[in-house]
């Protein structure tokens, strides 16, 4: 076989042991797959099917706790199992580089960008230092950054999330590597700007004859720019095959599953506005940040301006837009966790957005937020019993009365009252999240604000807990404000959508008509920067 036709990287029969105590023996066991020069493979599967332990097994960045106990990786012939780590340092990067899924955890802080790519170059080639910037200038070309000099001596913090994913990917490229791996590296990223970082990255991978392990659990993201897919359960490969036969015919359950979870982009038919009384009206809302430091002039930053918004009992209202484009400072502002600038705030009569902090307190509990992050949002040091009941009690209930509400409520996202007593850590993703749900409505609110509530959790997870909310929305007839960059949650949970950019609603109306026939070009551009917009998953084709 010649050079060219040989896998760029083969797994052969990899198991990786995880430490005694653990829910299962193996992180990865027995898998196989290649990865061929200019190729592109995605790894999906939900969280704990051992994407990331054999990503990391192939850099040679394996925690210590765990231990590769079978197998070989080969890359380009050479077994990474069996090479020393001084060994794997001059492979890395060299011939095999990888995007970290948060850029601004894998880079450091207090270097600039430029400095951090010379690294690469100073540790595993004999450029001086001239070339060694004007190679740094042309990669940064090359990942289309725009004035390259001013990013080469750019702090991480001064630029955008797409332009520091290019720095890693810049980073990763600079001495072409033959093999690439990305590990969820679109998963925090808008619709526009993912959309150039997959094309970024196909071109590049296209152009140099990369091989690509990329791992996803956005579905869309594969049917974009996946080759062939693996999937993976619990550590086992369960399916392997081109793109379009694991899409349109998949053999297994578990992956017909995990496709038919993924939210379809058209909107369902919610039926004709009802007459009710409104919860939520805004006019005219508005917030402008200002400030200046030593070393800067003064910067005013609008980051909303005029937004006018209504919400009725038992509707949903989506704002949906790129980062920056204001929907969550809206969202703080109807929360009165911040102050607005300007315009009003309606809580159904009451005007809040004047009212002073300290008779705010009796509004507190109409508004409940579910974050994005349910582990940041709870408190690891007391039971889930404990976190639920601690609003009720500070408005007044009494402990027995609080308790009785957090296990009633317990059944109402779908999880076991006698699960009270646990902490945060012992349980998945998706439970914590039920758990803040559940936290939300023992205040019996009259305004549920989801802000990104599902964005980080597993398709079949999300699916669950959008259905969930949906089911609760109808049963205590919830408004809801529900803010996500997935166009496709919007499309699924929504009755009405508000599209926000530079801090402005663009585009305001039903789902049907926002999804079905866009009227502003911004609105328009979003549409279509979805990944697999084209792709009807869960509709297999028949043998």
């Amino acid at each position: 076989m010649s050079e060219a036709k040989k896998p760029v990287l083969e797994v052969r029969n990899l198991s990786v042991t995880l430490p005694k105590g653990a829910d299962r023996e193996f992180a990865v066991e027995k898998v196989n797959f290649t990865v061929n020069p200019g190729e592109i493979v995605c790894l999906v599967g939900e969280s704990g099917s051992g994407k990331s332990v054999i990503a990391f097994t192939v850099m040679g960045l394996l925690a210590k706790a765990l231990k590769p106990s079978a197998g070989e990786i080969l890359l380009q012939g050479e077994n990474i199992l069996a090479a020393s780590e001084t060994r794997l340092r001059e492979l890395r990067c060299t011939r095999m580089s990888m995007i970290f899924q948060e850029p601004m955890t894998a880079l450091n802080p207090v270097m600039p960008c430029g400095e951090q790519i010379d690294e690469v170059l100073n540790t595993h080639t004999k450029l001086d230092a001239a070339q060694r910037k004007a190679k740094i200038i042309a990669i940064l070309e090359r990942v289309k950054l725009p004035e390259p000099e001013r990013i080469y001596a750019s702090y991480p913090h001064q630029l955008s999330g797409g332009q520091r994913q290019r720095i890693m990917i810049a980073m990763a490229l600079v001495l072409d590597p033959v093999l690439l791996i990305a590990d969820e590296p679109t998963t925090a990223l808008d619709v526009t700007t993912q959309a150039e970082i997959l094309k970024l990255i196909a071109e590049l991978q296209e152009g140099q004859g990369t091989g690509v392990l990329f791992i996803t659990h956005d579905f869309g993201v594969v049917a974009e720019i996946a080759h062939r897919v693996a999937v993976l359960r619990w550590g086992e490969l369960v399916e392997m095959g081109p793109t379009e036969q694991i899409l349109s015919r998949p053999v297994e359950g578990y992956t017909k599953m995990l496709i038919s979870s993924v939210p379809s982009i058209h909107p369902q038919h919610r039926g004709v506005r009802k007459e009710g009384i409104t919860v939520l009206r805004t006019e005219k809302l508005g917030k402008v940040y200002s400030g200046k430091s030593f070393f800067q002039k003064s910067r005013v930053v609008k980051a909303a301006v005029d937004v006018d918004l209504d919400i009725r009992k038992g509707e949903t209202l989506g704002i949906v837009g790129e980062s920056g484009s204001g929907k969550s400072t809206v969202a703080r502002c109807i929360a009165r966790l911040i102050d607005p600038t300007d315009g009003k705030v309606f809580l159904g009569d009451t005007e809040i957005a004047t009212m002073p902090a300290g008779k705010l307190r009796p509004h507190r509990r109409k508004v409940q937020i579910v974050f994005q992050d349910p582990y940041r949002s709870m408190n690891p040091r007391i039971t889930v019993g404990e976190f639920i009941i601690e609003g009720p009690m500070n408005f007044g209930l009494k402990r027995e009365e609080a308790m009785a509400r957090a296990r009633k409520l317990m059944e109402t996202v779908r999880l076991d009252p006698n699960a009270l007593d646990r902490f945060p850590h012992q349980f998945s993703g998706g439970q914590r999240q039920r758990i803040c749900i559940a936290r939300a409505l023992a205040m019996e609110p009259e305004l549920l604000i989801a802000d990104e509530a599902v964005s980080a959790l597993d398709v079949s997870v999300q699916k669950q807990v959008l259905e969930l909310l949906d089911e609760i929305r109808q049963r205590l007839n919830l408004a809801v404000l529900f803010i996500t960059h997935d166009l496709r949650v919007a499309a699924q949970i929504c009755d009405y959508v508000a599209v926000m950019s530079k801090g402005r609603v663009v585009e305001y109306g039903s789902a049907e008509q926002v999804f079905g026939a866009p009227r502003d070009d911004y609105t328009k551009a979003l549409f279509a920067a979805a990944p697999g917009r084209h792709w009807e998953f869960g509709k297999f084709a028949t043998a």
